[in-house]
């Protein structure tokens, strides 16, 4: 040993603030389940058994036109086709936010009640989903105050229920971010609920700053911990770029550009970065809803193969494609999954040498699939010869 103890005392203390602000804004995955979908309904159209109606309605849709061809294996297709129904039967909705923006289309005098309406209707429903919350109008001055109030006003009326998310939307400068933390502590305050925050990525400017900076990431750091998700807003973003209405579509280049951008700044954070929507829904004749499945299918399928586990939904039919899409993508990662994972356990030598983090992306991708009933503990069992507790250690998560 030729350095002294000095020597290495000097580096540990010129890295130690280093490593602290690393580890303060890159906590780790959050451990905890993940929605596949958020759904989307106007405050002016919350009803008494909303959630309900809206798995009646899927397996209406399905019952009527039959399912498509979705370019699946017939037989997987048969394997997601009954969970699916229980699915839509059990818990149709895994998280619904109530929108008092875009999707909102009431009169100005009318906000006030609607909202509370919407508000007294979800406080009257034995069981809300697993993960609920609101779209509040952006912090542009001619939305502002309006948005802050209708906010106010809904949380008001479901006071005590827990922990909801706030979707801030339009979000085009670090300081609405900072501006906005101090209003969630009020009302976190005066109604007794936990609030987590959301941001919408549907200007350029949340993209890319008139520095040249990727806002983003300077966006979700300002959070101090609250930003949960970024998610995309398709066509916002799309005609803020100019592109033509009928090329408007997650799957657009520019699409992709954004949300890599969103991936990259969310890693390692606790945040997660969520797909938008497609707003061509499944009504009409066969032939169109049929059509509409297809291509919902193919755009769930599309994101989920590039990381992106959660995407918008903003018809009831829309369930049917985003349950079966991503059942039969976690069903068709499964028997990989399993013999890798029993493999790294095992520690067997075999075609492929995973290493750690590999071990917990394979475990993470399993635990998405019980969450969200695509697949069953006693299978997963067989297939990696591990239970839901080995599988949180392996991931990292500190419960199922």
């Amino acid at each position: 040993m030729s350095l002294t103890d000095d020597v290495y005392a000097e580096l540990d203390r010129r890295l130690a603030p280093v490593d602290a602000a690393r580890t303060a804004a890159y906590p780790g995955e959050r451990s905890t389940r993940q929605p596949v979908h958020t759904c989307y309904v106007p405050a002016d159209a919350v009803v008494p058994g909303l959630v309900a109606s809206w798995g009646e309605g899927a397996l209406a849709a399905l019952d009527e036109h039959g399912l498509p061809d979705l370019g699946l294996d017939p037989g997987l297709i048969e394997q997601v086709l009954p969970r699916v129904r229980a699915k839509l039967e059990r818990e149709p909705v895994e998280d619904l936010r109530v929108d008092s923006e875009d999707g909102y289309r009431g009169p100005p005098d009318r906000e006030d009640d609607d909202v509370r309406t919407a508000a007294a209707v979800l406080a009257a429903e034995p069981t809300l989903p697993p993960f609920w919350g609101t779209r509040a109008k952006s912090l542009e001055g001619p939305t502002r105050r309006r948005g802050v109030r209708s906010l106010d006003l809904f949380l008001a009326g479901l006071a005590g229920r827990g922990s909801a998310v706030v979707t801030l939307p339009k979000v085009t400068a670090v300081e609405q971010v900072t501006a906005f933390l101090p209003v969630l502590d009020a009302l976190e305050q005066a109604h007794g609920l936990g609030l987590d925050l959301e941001l919408q990525v549907e200007t350029p400017q949340a993209v890319l700053g008139a520095g040249g900076a990727a806002t983003l990431a300077a966006m979700l750091h300002a959070g101090g911990g609250r930003v949960t998700g970024l998610h995309y807003g398709t066509y916002d973003y799309s005609a803020s770029l100019g592109i033509a209405a009928a090329h408007q579509a997650s799957d657009h280049p520019a699409a992709d550009h954004a949300k890599a951008t969103m991936q990259v700044a969310v890693a390692g954070t606790g945040a997660r970065a969520v797909d938008g929507s497609t707003n061509v829904l499944p009504v009409g004749s066969r032939e169109q809803v049929h059509a509409a499945w297809q291509l919902h299918a193919g755009l769930v399928r599309r994101a989920l193969e590039r990381g992106f586990y959660q995407g918008w939904d903003l018809h009831p039919a829309q369930l049917v494609t985003r349950y079966t899409a991503t059942y039969a993508f976690f069903r068709a990662a499964l028997p990989a999954a399993g013999a890798r994972l029993a493999a790294y356990v095992a520690r067997v030598d075999g075609g492929v040498l995973d290493e750690p983090a590999t071990a917990k992306a394979l475990a993470t991708v399993v635990l998405r699939g019980l969450d969200c009933g695509a697949l069953d503990v006693a299978e997963v069992e067989v297939a990696a010869g591990l239970d839901r507790a080995a599988l949180d250690r392996l991931a990292g998560r500190t419960s199922g």
